[in-house]
């Protein structure tokens, strides 16, 4: 048995890299069409569905890194959809920054780390 599981693997990446008790998942975009706060929420639960794959949740995040096609325009309503989303009580590390993104229409991306449950 390998230490190290990928999952969701292309020529390119894997969505997903669990290595002893933590996963990895590389950088979410949005496919719904609107501004920053439909994008986010998408981004959001597509990553509560990755995390789930991989036996953990949002309550295990250990580390976020945001990119914003435009962070003063966007980053009060990625942050609304974030507080939201954001377990209170079990908050990552979170650097948050401006970057030109993939495709014109996405606005933006997040990468997370979690921990995997105990068991």
């Amino acid at each position: 048995m390998t230490d190290i599981v990928r999952k969701d693997s292309n020529e390119r990446l894997s969505r997903i890299v669990i290595h002893g008790d933590t996963v990895y998942v590389a950088g979410v975009t949005s496919s719904a069409e609107g501004g920053i706060v439909a994008q986010t929420r998408d981004v959001l639960a597509k990553i509560d569905g990755y995390l789930a794959r991989a036996d953990t949740d949002k309550t295990r995040l250990l580390s976020v890194q945001i990119w914003l096609k435009d962070i003063e325009r966007d980053f009060a309503g990625m942050n609304q959809v974030w507080a939201e989303w954001a377990p209170a009580d079990a908050l990552p590390t979170r650097a948050t920054c401006e970057a030109r993104l993939a495709s014109p229409d996405l606005l933006v991306e997040i990468i997370v780390t979690a921990a995997r449950r105990p068991g």
